[in-house]
């Protein structure tokens, strides 16, 4: 099992990803600064959380590539679309712990997606 985090930055335990579920890609654009947009896609197997969880590690990787350790998730929006899931996200990344309660160690979530086999960037 892999782990998330509360919006509180609690690390919690989440169920782990069906082995079925087809990961289309990422796609990512820099919006402005240190802000990010994450635009994945599922196949139908997938649920909405599955897709929320590809695209928070998709941040999280991008964070450890930028050189930042952490990422402060803005907002998430999930649609069902004609053959599968799309997710679009987005993330403030930064070097240190943001303010915020929805934040997350991407050093962390990166190693449990790395461990749930959910791909990053």
């Amino acid at each position: 099992m892999g782990c998330g985090e509360t919006e509180r930055g609690e690390v919690t335990r989440f169920a782990p990803v069906p082995e079925n579920i087809v990961y289309r890609g990422v796609e990512t654009r820099l919006l402005h600064g240190d802000l990010v947009q994450f635009v994945v896609e599922t196949g139908p197997e997938a649920e909405a959380v599955h897709v929320e969880r590809y695209a928070e590690c998709a941040a999280a990787q991008y964070a450890l590539i930028r050189g930042y350790g952490f990422a402060r998730h803005v907002r998430t929006s999930v649609d069902k679309i004609e053959n599968g899931w799309r997710g679009d996200a987005v993330y403030t990344i930064s070097p240190s712990l943001p303010r915020g309660l929805k934040t997350i160690d991407a050093e962390v979530v990166a190693g449990n997606c790395a461990e749930n086999g959910i791909p990053m960037v």
